[in-house]
């Protein structure tokens, strides 16, 4: 095959000559990368120069996605603070990565288990050891949205923008009612129609082409570290830019929660661990205990008519400060 020949590749990295006619595709990720033809051919260093420069392309393109992105986060907030929950849909790399995203949520914000959930085509075996097949199951993608409802809010990750499993979830989801978002590298995603928001981020050919788990599974990493940051963010789940949602339930988090409260009010470590063991391990509490000098009792109250929000709990005291950043703010 010569270089001036785009190879038309399926999901799961085969030539033009394997699949049936009617399923060949020419999606940008399975495009031949003219920037890679001879990667091959090229010492160690200049192979990894090669996969790097192309790697320093994926932020470009998703700033250029934020647009589309935010509105997915205000969706995110919606279905969060209305009692709905987040689920991913992901087969292959953006599943793994979409459970990896969820998992990291309750330690670093102290969101309930079940508020965001990954659903990877094939389970927990297919975590572990690809299941190859398993992503062009359109039913499985359906039947994993049961217990989804109005409320909810889908997202669903594919490189192509066409993956049935995907296909599967999100139709599903628009029935029961949810909101659904997709995340793809195709600005001509097929399921684009079946979604409320596309998140495009076009990442393009990759340097083996096909191989979306290098560029465009990096972008589905920013876009979702991004998305689920930004959702807690929004929902309170920090005060400026600590992480006050971490509930002190080991030695180490009893510790890192220490810093973060001597961080955000300027109190010496001693006054902050009294508050924390008097919030019995509750972040928050002891932080608005300390920063508007009132019993932790008052604080935990406070805090749950602001639906958990630290600042929102602060002005509603109106002893602490309304805003700004740093230490104090």
């Amino acid at each position: 095959m010569t270089p001036q020949q785009n190879a038309a590749e399926t999901e799961g990295g085969g030539t033009a000559a394997s699949p049936a006619p009617q399923e060949i595709v020419r999606v940008p990720t399975e495009r031949r990368n003219q920037a890679t033809y001879d990667i091959d051919r090229l010492p160690t260093l200049e192979i990894l120069r090669e996969i790097n420069a192309e790697d320093a392309t994926v932020p470009r393109a998703v700033s250029a996605a934020l647009p589309e992105l935010a509105k997915a986060v205000d969706l995110g907030v919606e279905a969060l603070r209305g009692g709905g929950r987040i689920h991913y849909f992901g087969a292959g790399t953006p599943g793994r990565i979409a459970t990896m995203d969820a998992a990291e949520l309750p330690p670093t914000f102290g969101t309930e288990p079940d508020a965001v959930l990954a659903h990877h085509a094939g389970g927990a075996t297919a975590l572990e050891r690809a299941a190859e097949g398993i992503e062009d199951d359109e039913e499985l993608g359906r039947s994993d949205t049961v217990g989804l409802g109005a409320g909810d809010l889908a997202v669903g990750l594919t490189a192509s923008g066409r993956t049935p499993y995907v296909a599967g979830a999100l139709r599903g989801a628009r029935r029961a009612g949810a909101a659904a978002v997709l995340v793809s590298a195709n600005p001509d995603a097929p399921l684009a129609r079946d979604a409320d928001v596309h998140v495009c981020v076009d990442t393009g050919a990759e340097v083996i082409a096909g191989s979306t788990r290098m560029k465009a599974g990096t972008a589905q990493k920013l876009v979702l570290n991004s998305f689920s940051t930004a959702v807690m963010v929004r929902l309170g789940r920090t005060y400026s830019n600590l992480m006050v949602g971490v509930n002190a339930t080991n030695a180490k988090l009893r510790g890192r929660a220490i810093t973060i409260l001597a961080e955000a009010s300027g109190m010496d470590e001693d006054a902050c661990a009294a508050a924390l063991s008097s919030a019995r391990g509750d972040t928050r509490a002891a932080l608005v205990s300390l920063l508007a000098d009132v019993d932790t009792t008052r604080a935990t109250a406070e805090l749950a008519a602001c639906d958990g929000r630290v600042r929102a709990a602060l002005q509603r005291i109106g002893d602490g400060p309304a805003g700004g950043s740093g230490e104090q703010g």
